[in-house]
């Protein structure tokens, strides 16, 4: 019997083999947490475009051996225009176990998120609850990619290069002041179009 044509309790054993490297996922694998939400929980609000705009901390562990560099990518599926980015760093050292709140580790690198800012953009929905995946990459190389890049840039240096990933989701509706601005932008673009400076446009 050839291999595409077995079958394990109904389901092609080809297709159960291209799922494999999912496995590093797993509990007790490849793994993202954070101290300052659950999985599937709520984002605290010091986060997010209503608070002070920091990225949270996070935990890995279970980096499969041979991996190089990390990637980490946050994103908002639920945005009404499709998946918007949040937040792209990479070559981030294999060996980080800890990022802290607001910060970078090591020489890592940072693109430009959705709001067309280098770096870390929180949570900011227009309207219901949205859904945040932070999603950690294991990747068998160092990048090549210049600081700001875009996340479109990103998906192809890693093409071919993952050796394992792993999610970590929140979830965030906004409760203040913030729902009942006209536009989605972060707390220091609306300071900045607020300001009567007729140099320049803030409008993208």
């Amino acid at each position: 019997m050839s291999l595409r044509t077995m079958r394990f309790f109904g389901i092609p054993v080809f297709f159960l083999l291209a799922l494999a490297p999912l496995a590093e996922a797993a509990p007790g694998g490849f793994r993202l947490t954070s101290p300052d939400f659950a999985h599937g929980g709520l984002i605290p609000s010091r986060f997010t475009c209503e608070g002070q705009n920091t990225s949270p901390a996070l935990e890995i562990a279970g980096v499969p051996a041979g991996a190089q560099s990390l990637a980490l990518i946050v994103d908002d599926p639920d945005a009404p225009a499709g998946a918007f980015t949040h937040w792209l760093v990479w070559n981030i050292p294999p060996g980080t176990i800890k990022i802290a709140a607001g910060a970078v580790p090591g020489d890592a690198v940072q693109g430009t998120n959705g709001f067309d800012i280098a770096g870390y953009s929180g949570p900011c929905p227009p309207s219901g609850t949205h859904r945040y995946f932070f999603r950690v990459f294991a990747l068998s190389v160092s990048l090549h990619l210049s600081a700001g890049a875009s996340r479109t840039d990103l998906d192809a240096a890693m093409r071919g290069h993952i050796l394992a990933r792993t999610i970590l989701m929140g979830r965030y509706a906004k409760t203040g002041l913030q729902a009942k601005t006209r536009r989605n932008y972060p707390p220091a673009l609306v300071i900045l179009r607020s300001k009567p400076d007729t140099r320049a446009s803030c409008a993208p």
